[in-house]
Order: structure tokens, then C-alpha cells, then sequence
């Protein structure tokens, strides 16, 4: 590692020299965020039995979508992933588990040698590159995560997302990012980004594409 952890970070920081990697083709960790996860191939249930065991920490990285693959058959990776820290866990009769994570942090991945059965990368945390961001853009990504929400919630009466009170804007933009921006390489440009204004900036206008494409749809072709 590059850099000296947080003490904010004294619950992630054991595990960052080889941290347990768990590659994904559609899920992007933000932190903040939680995220439930089954866990049923062999070699994962062997990872998360492993972090249990240790600091509870594993790094979600998503799939590259070129379908290349390393000497070990293992799909390409991106190199900035979300790390999370197992929360809650369930093991079932079979082995397999139904896991909590709760995101913690980005990371820059530098995967190690290859030892089965599953990857493991050195990590360096990545820190947010600018100041508290103007409020116009805090008050425009809001009000686009705000409406997105409500498209969803006239579709499905049980979905519920709010972005909590007082987040700091970062917080708050992740947070959106991770349960709204549909699209999967959207969602890792936008966990890729630190400048936070930049952040904010990208996530409310991918929420008021989505936003825009969902009521065109919703009003159909005109007469």
C-alpha cells in the first residue's frame, strides 16, 4: 500500500495487503450502501468462510465485459472495486451462505499470484479529490434521485430508497448511484470517479436520463 489507512478505516485496514476478491458482472459496492449476496460456488463459500474467520472483508469487483481471461481462466477485472465488510451472515445446511456486506471504501486493486481458490489483491484506498461541492449540484442530484425513485415506486409500491438526512454529498451521491443508476459500467465511471463535484454532476444526469427515457416510454407514441 501507498498510504497510511484512516482510524475510519481500522475495521477494513488488516485486510487490505491481500484482500479476498469476489468478481461480479453486474454489481458495483458503493460505500455506504448494503448489499445482499448468496454465495453458492464452492471456491466463494471457501472466501467467505475464510473472511468470517478473519476481519469479515472481501472486495466486490465487477466483470469486464471483453471476456478475457487471465492463464487461470479467471475473468478480467476492473482495477477500482468497493470494499465491504460482512455485516451479518447466514450459513445454510448445504454450505452455502446468504451474506450482509456493508461498503466501506473504494480501492485501486494490484492483484496477487494466483492461489486457489479464489483471487486476492493488494489494495490502496482512494480518497475523495475535492471540497464540499456547491449546493445547486447537491440540490440537483437530489431532486433527479427523488423523482427516479418515485418512476420506480409507481411501478412497485414496496421499493423504498431515501436518501438519508444530513449525508454528507459524497455519501449521499454514492448512495444514489448504488440503488438507482441502472447500468452496471455506469454505476463502476461513477464509483471511478472521485472529484465529488464531478461525481454528483455525472450520477444526476444519468438519473434524469433514466428519468427522461421512462416517462417517454410511460406516455408512448403520439397520435
Amino acid at each position: 500500500m501507498t498510504d497510511v489507512p484512516p482510524p475510519s478505516m481500522r475495521d477494513i485496514a488488516a485486510a487490505l495487503e491481500a484482500l479476498p476478491v469476489f468478481p461480479l458482472p453486474q454489481t458495483v459496492l458503493f460505500p455506504g450502501a448494503l448489499l445482499p449476496l448468496h454465495i453458492f460456488e464452492p471456491r466463494y463459500r471457501v472466501m467467505v468462510k475464510d473472511a468470517l474467520s478473519t476481519n469479515k472483508v472481501l472486495a466486490i469487483a465487477l466483470i469486464r465485459e471483453t471476456g478475457e481471461r487471465d492463464p487461470h481462466r479467471n475473468p478480467h477485472i476492473e482495477p477500482v472495486a468497493g470494499v465491504g465488510i460482512i455485516i451479518d451472515h447466514a450459513e445454510l445446511a448445504d454450505g452455502r451462505y446468504n451474506i450482509l456486506l456493508r461498503g466501506r471504501a473504494r480501492v485501486q486493486l494490484e492483484e496477487l499470484p494466483f492461489v486457489p481458490p479464489y483471487r486476492r489483491a493488494r489494495a490502496t484506498l482512494l480518497h475523495a479529490a475535492s471540497a464540499e461541492p456547491p449546493s445547486r449540484d447537491v440540490a440537483a442530484l437530489l431532486a433527479s434521485a427523488a423523482a427516479f425513485a418515485a418512476d420506480i415506486r409507481a411501478r412497485d409500491p414496496e421499493f423504498d430508497f431515501r436518501i438519508p438526512a444530513h449525508a454528507p454529498a459524497g455519501a449521499a451521491c454514492d448512495l444514489a448511484a448504488h440503488h438507482l443508476v441502472l447500468d452496471a459500467r455506469e454505476r463502476q465511471a461513477i464509483l471511478e470517479t472521485l472529484d465529488v463535484t464531478v461525481r454528483l454532476r455525472r450520477t444526476t444526469e444519468s438519473l434524469a436520463l433514466q428519468h427522461a427515457a421512462l416517462q417517454g416510454n410511460t406516455r408512448g407514441p403520439m397520435n
